[in-house]
């Protein structure tokens, strides 16, 4: 397809998903609110990576970042109605890997 005639919102939109670990956070947010440690263990990311991600996708309003004021404070993320509205594409990438993605191939094992 020519440059020019892909769409600057669908272009945005891909760069946003294509950055290492985003879309695997957005993923992993659709269950509900977490914290970093639980993001940060269930994917497997390193906290430093994972910080800079979170930061990324709470400026573009898809992740939102919560402070409550306890002792000690805690710290949930959560997907934004932004983000809330990628869950049908993300199923339905989920639902593609399953069907298509071979389990044992080594492109699968790469992240």
């Amino acid at each position: 397809m020519n440059q020019s005639h892909i769409c600057p919102k669908f272009e945005k939109a891909m760069d946003i998903l294509s950055r290492r670990w985003s879309g695997l956070i957005i993923y992993q947010l659709q269950s509900g609110p977490q914290r970093f440690c639980t993001l940060e263990s269930s994917i497997g990311i390193s906290g430093r990576v994972l910080s800079e991600r979170l930061k990324e996708l709470e400026k573009q309003g898809i992740v939102k970042r919560e402070v409550y004021p306890e002792t000690p404070v805690r710290i949930e993320y959560s997907l934004t109605e932004a983000g809330e509205a990628m869950k049908p594409m993300m199923q339905s990438i989920a639902k593609w890997a399953n069907e298509w993605m071979k389990k044992d191939s080594p492109e699968t094992d790469q992240k």
